[in-house]
């Protein structure tokens, strides 16, 4: 069927929306893709509601919470139909949405993690059939709620000699080990644009470092380097996630914009190859998909400590930055059919398992 993805990052850049047919196993085309930006007055709210989030014991409703999540719904409903005006499309030519909404806090730790947006009121505007909430069982029943693109990555990769790695650069990094056409192993590396994000930003007001240009002006302070890699985290076996907000760019100030921008980048890029070592087999390759795949700098750190080429994954005709709202939409699908969506390898949960609500719209 037809199946429309939704992703909202941690970077708070804005949404990207895709559009594909797929079966839910290995049959999938792509069709479409948009990414449309969040105002700075949207990342502005959405920051606020995620810092306010992150200070309760437990999800409850708040006022700016409630008001980050109508703002996330209906930016979402707005992405929908431009996407749908792109490809030609109607809601009646689509069979489901895959909305995962904005994460605000991940604490799988306690048991919850929290994504915003209201998946009936998206399937009510759109006319759309919608699954969300696709981390909370996962959660609930002892996984880590993440990464769960790894079923998709499997099946894109299917055809390809193993083992290869695919790396997803957001504001989070994670890592999916995919052997025999299938996902061995998958698990969050550390930061990837997350900090360097929050550092530039705090430095020089802009969004990004664009192209790594900032970074790679720069030098690595190795004793700041090593600071950030004496963190509990890496020492954690798989599988584990986390939150953006676990680390943070204290241990870089004093460094100039430049060294503090090579510095944090180093520092995705070593946490990277410390992830590699923990993985039960050697990857070959080494498949780069999000944001942090169009930052020269980035890659340059990644394969000096690796020892691995880092290949963007549209060389192998796959979009790069849609990927993510691609898994959605075909974890979606998945869900209608009753398949899993996380397993005991790349989530942790006890047993695969699938995962989602499905919302079905209101009659008119």
């Amino acid at each position: 069927m037809l199946a429309i993805g939704l992703m909202s990052g941690t970077s708070l850049d804005g949404i990207d929306a895709a559009l594909i047919e797929t079966n839910g196993q290995q049959a999938v085309r792509h069709i479409a893709f948009r990414g449309e930006p969040y105002s700075d007055a949207a990342r502005a709210q959405l920051a606020e509601a995620t810092a306010i989030a992150l200070t309760y014991p437990r999800p409850r409703a708040s006022p700016p919470l409630v008001e980050a999540a109508a703002l996330i719904t209906r930016t979402h409903a707005l992405a929908v139909q431009k996407l749908l005006r792109d490809a030609g499309a109607t809601p009646q030519d689509v069979g489901v949405i895959g909305f995962h909404g904005q994460t605000v806090a991940h604490r799988p730790d306690r048991r919850w993690t929290w994504q915003i947006g209201d998946g009936q009121v998206l399937a009510n505007v759109t006319g759309i059939r919608t699954v969300a909430d696709f981390r909370s069982a996962d959660v609930a029943a002892g996984g880590q709620g993440a990464p769960l693109l790894p079923i998709y990555h499997a099946a894109l990769a299917a055809a390809l000699d193993g083992p290869v790695a695919v790396l997803n650069l957001g504001g989070v990094a994670n890592v999916t080990l995919i052997d025999n056409g299938e996902a061995v192993a998958a698990f969050d590396t550390g930061p990837a644009n997350g900090l360097i994000d929050t550092w530039v930003e705090q430095e020089s007001g802009a969004r990004l470092d664009k192209d790594g240009a900032l970074a790679a002006s720069g030098r690595v302070d190795e004793t700041v380097l090593d600071t950030l890699l004496d963190h509990p985290f890496f020492d954690a076996p798989y599988p584990k996630s986390l939150d953006r907000n676990d680390f943070t760019v204290q241990a870089a100030r004093g460094l100039s914009a430049a060294d503090g921008a090579a510095t944090l980048t180093a520092f995705t890029a070593a946490s990277v190859a410390h992830a590699l070592t923990l993985l039960p087999v050697a990857p070959r390759r080494l498949l780069v998909a999000g944001g942090g795949r169009h930052n020269p700098a980035m890659l340059r750190m990644i394969a000096e400590h690796t020892g691995l080429i880092p290949e963007p994954v549209d060389a192998l005709g796959w979009h790069g930055d849609g990927l993510e709202a691609e898994g959605f939409a075909y974890m979606a699908v998945r869900t209608l059919a009753g398949l899993p969506i996380s397993f005991p390898g790349t989530t942790g949960v006890p047993r695969a398992m699938p995962g989602g609500t499905v919302f079905v719209p209101a009659a008119a």
